[in-house]
């Protein structure tokens, strides 16, 4: 029996803007299963970032609902949204947002600082996640060092520090030529399916949506009816 890992209940979100009100969200709902790859789409000004920062509690909705892993996180208070957000949420952005007077393996270790793990537990667990990420021996390269794509994926390790429950990509492809955002997604479904990480990916290419388990489409922050299937990475990851 699938199990639902996130879901999100008539969200709406409105801004104001220089006194003109805008709405980001419109009645949106969304359920999420574990292990799910999910990619949604939709043009620029569609809500792809505002339905991504809210389910990740980096924003609150104005009116709606979320339950992130069994939690409604909706009308917590920020230190328990803090909490969610290091220990249950990993993030990947499209500008990568390594801090650039770290190395590679410090910016790793960075999300758990203060969470009870020693020094070395924190360095054993960053060179684990640079070693998965095909980044063995780049540890102590800073950020400038590195490539485009692999500065992408000490962003993501570094999500997957704390093993989240979900994680969530805001166009991590979106400052890569076709080649390193290929090797991107293909990484994001390689992790989805070794360690059953759920993963919410925005994305306006739909090259890239397409190796994912489902494609949803936003449009004037109405989620569309129309859903359909990816080709998901699984059975090339064989060959």
């Amino acid at each position: 029996m699938s199990e639902l890992i996130l879901k999100a209940e008539q969200l709406e979100k409105v801004y104001k803007i220089g006194g003109r009100r805008v709405l980001a969200l419109s009645g949106l709902n969304l359920q999420v299963e574990r292990g799910e790859f999910i990619s949604v789409m939709g043009p620029s000004g569609s809500g792809k970032t505002t339905l991504l920062n809210i389910l990740g509690c980096l924003d609150k909705p104005t009116r709606g609902k979320v339950i992130l892993d069994g939690v409604d996180v909706t009308n917590l208070p920020e230190k328990s949204l803090y909490e969610i957000r290091r220990y249950k949420i990993g993030f990947v952005f499209q500008t990568f947002n390594l801090l650039p007077y770290l190395t590679a393996i410090e910016n790793v270790e960075l999300p758990m600082e203060g969470t009870g793990k020693s020094k070395d537990e924190r360095r054993k667990r960053a060179h684990e996640l640079l070693k998965m990420v095909g980044l063995s021996g780049r540890e102590e390269h800073m950020p400038h060092q590195l490539s485009a794509g692999e500065q992408q994926r000490v962003a993501i390790a570094r999500a997957l520090a704390n093993n989240p429950a979900i994680i969530l990509a805001d166009e991590p492809t979106g400052n890569l030529d076709s080649k390193n955002s290929y090797q991107i997604v293909r990484l994001l479904g390689k992790l989805n399916i070794d360690q059953g990480t759920t993963i919410i990916m925005a994305t306006h290419d739909r090259r890239m949506a397409s190796l994912t388990d489902k494609i949803l489409f936003l449009r004037d922050g109405r989620l569309l009816k129309k859903v359909k299937k990816g080709t998901h990475l699984a059975e090339k990851l064989k060959k």
